[in-house]
């Protein structure tokens, strides 16, 4: 199977979203650690009720963060970033301008396919760069992989291609959902380093 499947999901995604740009990754805490990564910021404020990844994903990066008390439905920003966390989202022209929106789509989310996520954004050089890291600094459109010479920094978090293609699917049959969930407070756990 081709890589055309996953080229295939990411534009069914920014047509359905509104964003000029989508990449796809193996899930949501992979999403927005690719945008974390890019934008490196030093210090962030979000939500303390959030999925325990977040702080870890915090922790992993060594970035200082102070949670706070923000009630949120479907999505939250990473406040002092243009990046969010919109894993309980997903809806038609949802794209906000200028920001990297990260979407999961893993079980009890709007479009549940396991381990997948993505990244919304409209940064023509930022998805490149995120497209490459997400895929072992690889460029997908050239196949096989050795015939690529020079290799940057990388990651292994591309999603299947089954996936994809299934996302592809159903994509067209999902009914607008932007979920509210309550997430334990994660001011009340502790991460050992």
């Amino acid at each position: 199977m081709s890589f055309d499947c996953l080229f295939k999901f990411e534009q069914d995604l920014a047509e359905y979203t509104g964003a000029p740009y989508v990449v796809a990754t193996d899930g949501c805490t992979h999403a927005i650690e690719l945008c974390l990564r890019h934008d490196r910021p030093q210090f962030l404020a979000f939500t303390a009720f959030t999925y325990l990844s977040v702080p870890m994903l915090m922790h992993h990066l060594q970035i200082n963060y102070v949670l706070t008390s923000e009630e949120w439905c479907g999505e939250y920003q990473f406040h002092g970033t243009r990046i969010w966390d919109s894993a309980r989202r997903l809806e038609r022209n949802m794209y906000r301008p200028g920001q990297m929106q990260c979407l999961s789509f893993g079980y009890s989310k709007p479009m549940s396919l396991g381990k997948v996520g993505a990244v919304l954004l409209d940064d023509e050089a930022t998805y490149h760069t995120l497209s490459a890291w997400r895929s072992d600094g690889r460029n997908l459109r050239v196949e096989p992989w050795q015939d690529q010479l020079a290799f940057g920094h990388g990651f292994h978090y591309c999603p299947t291609l089954d996936d994809c293609e299934r996302g592809s699917q159903l994509l067209p049959g999902i009914k607008p959902a932007s979920q509210k969930v309550v997430y334990p407070d994660c001011r009340n756990i502790t991460i050992v380093r």
